[in-house]
């Protein structure tokens, strides 16, 4: 075949196995079309350019690389941290991240081997850019798929390039330097050209950066035709991957760390610049407004929920908003500013879903996904600042009991006893957060009222508690905010309503500006507050102002880049709690070291009493190695197949 006997389409460059990888995608509603895969091998490359028709099958291939982040055993951040937590029985829920969390991780196998593909990192990045290769050297000639307009050819060519700087960044964020693989080699590559070395990692952001810039100008702005091609990329996506690139850039870990002086190449070339440069956070805040500019000019905005004839208080009408930022679709939800219809949700809602009575069979409800007592304490109080710093309400003895009163009766059970520190806090807690006593409204709530909503009853003895083989939750805490509100039960079991992935919303790019700006400036000030508190107001908080100045003990703590930074930084956790994003925030910001070595706690989940369930018990004690764990290791392999590769540190 023509094509083989011309280029290398493997990539051992970088340590890569070279078997043609067949990837096939299933179907979903009106997402057809765009995840109708064509099998990636390699009889299919005589025909691929011929005609438009095969040309888009190629185009969807490069698309079916992106990993499945709505499923949290193949997220790389989901589990990988100290964010969620599961059950030692992994009942039909192995999940190569929480190994990895549990001091697992190595480099003969590694777990979530995005690099090869391998133990939980999908069909492996490296093929993914391989077949973005492809793509872009044969449509980008214009003698071929001659049935292809220009204005298409050009739409496809940003498309893939954005493919391209993605995986490039995707790589980047688990291993740091990585080898550039711009072009595919000729199969009459000599030895040397074959075995490519990691480019240091400036150059790496300045590649991936330079493919976004090139894509930008032919990517549409908004998608027009809704069925069929919701998922593609934009202009304001591939704006907003720029300054997540860029912020990534400017941030700790990467932005004159010391720790990685010594890190070099094989030819002595340094992988990092162990010198700060204080201009890549204006880069990062330049690009995230550029980025909410295009958003907000194509109609993006953050969700509010619209409403139903259905009687709820406007307590939970709140949390369905908040709710529903992450889980209503994105074909009505204007915040989903990119969302994966290649990535569902069905599974991640069942291992996250509580029993909240016995017509939930036991399997259809699982609340493996446990999130330890420290992240429940992470969020604000109702006055909107931490629990330890709040001047008007007592959480000194925060694992006291407390009876739930009427007015409490849409977040807790009237008249249930639970812990104090389960009282008194923001929307987003209760949005976010199911707990023993913690009312959980949904569709089929009796009455189509909050009224008569069901609550979780977590004891052992209860119909929520420790008590089925693997499927229990092991802190007393549950990922309510994964499960959308339609999730209803009936004659023939459960049925959760699926959901795309979001891959960005427009809340963590307004929290992305506020950030890169606050620590561009000499003193956070105008848009730093404005964009920050536009997430506060829709959780329903007061602004940071008002909050810090009225009911925190340190009123003066937004006034300071410092004190900013540590508000942005808490805001991001909360706003973007179980989405996968605080793994990669806290190594970002170098903050694993303290996060990821404190224990991992919970209620005393075998107790069937108040007394004894309400005792703090430790689950596990985790051990992050810095700077070791702060990079993802290389396959072993792969450092022998290609001797110019080195290893991350520590490994």
């Amino acid at each position: 075949m023509k094509m083989m006997k011309r280029k290398n389409y493997g990539f051992k460059a970088a340590g890569i196995n070279i078997t043609i990888l067949c990837a096939v995608a299933l179907l979903f509603g009106s997402c057809k079309k765009y995840l109708d895969i064509v099998p990636d091998n390699v009889p299919v490359l005589d025909n691929a350019f011929t005609l438009r028709t095969e040309a888009e099958k190629y185009l969807f291939t490069c698309y079916s690389y992106l990993p499945k982040d709505g499923n949290p055993t193949s997220n790389a951040g989901y589990m990988s941290g100290d964010e969620v937590w599961t059950s030692a029985d992994e009942r039909e829920f192995f999940a190569p991240g929480w190994r990895s969390a549990k001091g697992g991780q190595n480099a003969a196998e590694p777990y979530l081997n995005f690099w090869d593909g391998r133990n939980g990192g999908g069909f492996g990045l490296y093929k993914g850019i391989r077949n973005c290769n492809v793509f872009l050297e044969n449509v980008q000639d214009l003698s071929k798929v001659p049935d292809l307009t220009l204005d298409e050819r050009q739409r496809w060519l940003a498309e893939v390039k954005f493919l391209k700087a993605y995986y490039h960044f995707f790589l980047m964020r688990m291993y740091g330097p990585i080898p550039i693989v711009d072009k595919n080699l000729e199969i009459s590559a000599t030895e040397a050209e074959v075995r490519i070395k990691r480019s240091p990692f400036d150059e790496c952001t300045n590649y991936v950066v330079g493919l976004l810039d090139e894509a930008i100008p032919n990517l549409p702005s908004v998608i027009t035709d809704r069925n069929t091609e919701l998922g593609r990329i934009t202009k304001p996506i591939a704006l907003a991957m720029k300054a997540k690139v860029l912020l990534m850039a400017a941030s700790p870990l990467f932005n004159g760390n010391p720790d990685y002086a010594g890190f070099k190449d094989k030819d002595g070339v340094s992988l990092f610049n162990t010198t700060y440069d204080q201009s890549k956070w204006q880069k990062a805040a330049d690009a995230a407004k550029a980025a909410i500019d295009a958003a907000e000019g194509a109609g993006f905005k953050l969700y509010q929920f619209p409403g139903t004839n259905f009687k709820l208080s406007d307590t939970t009408l709140r949390q369905l908003t908040i709710k529903g930022a992450l889980t209503e679709r994105f074909n009505v939800n204007m915040e989903h500013l990119w969302a994966n219809p290649n990535s569902r949700t069905g599974s991640l809602q069942l291992y996250a879903m509580p029993r909240l009575s016995a017509a939930i069979g036991v399997g259809n409800a699982r609340q493996q996904l446990a999130p330890p007592l420290k992240i429940a304490e992470m969020f604000y109080t109702r006055n909107g600042v931490p629990i330890s710093e709040d001047k008007t309400l007592d959480f000194t003895d925060k694992y006291s009991l407390r009876t739930a009163n009427r007015n409490e009766r849409f977040y807790i059970k009237e008249g249930f006893t639970t812990a104090r520190i389960n009282f008194d806090r923001e929307p987003r807690f209760y949005a976010d957060l199911g707990f023993d006593g913690g009312v959980w409204y949904k569709y089929d709530s009796p009455g189509n009222t909050d009224e008569n909503a069901l609550w979780v009853q977590a004891k052992s003895t209860d119909i929520a508690g420790a008590n089925n083989y693997g499927w229990y939750n092991e802190t007393g805490y549950f990922v309510k905010k994964v499960v959308d509100w339609n999730m209803i039960t009936g004659s023939n079991g459960v049925t959760y309503r699926d959901y795309p992935w979001p891959q960005i919303r427009m809340a963590d790019l307004y929290l992305m500006y506020a950030e890169a700006l606050n620590e561009a400036q000499g003193a956070p000030s105008g848009d730093v507050y404005t964009y920050v508190n536009r997430i506060r107001t829709r959780a329903g908080l007061p602004t940071v102002e008002t909050a810090w100045t009225n009911f925190s003990s340190n009123p003066t703590k937004y006034t300071t880049k410092d004190g900013m930074r540590d508000i942005i930084q808490r805001e991001r956790m909360i706003e973007l709690a179980f989405e996968g994003s605080r793994y990669w925030d806290i190594l970002r910001w170098k903050k694993a070291n303290d996060l990821m070595n404190q224990p991992i706690t919970g209620w005393s989940i075998n107790q069937g009493t108040t007394t004894e369930y309400y005792r703090v018990r430790t689950i596990f004690s985790q051990n992050f190695i810095a700077p070791r764990d702060y990079l993802a290791p290389i396959m072993t392999y792969d450092l022998t197949v290609n001797p110019k590769l080195v290893q991350n540190p520590g490994w």
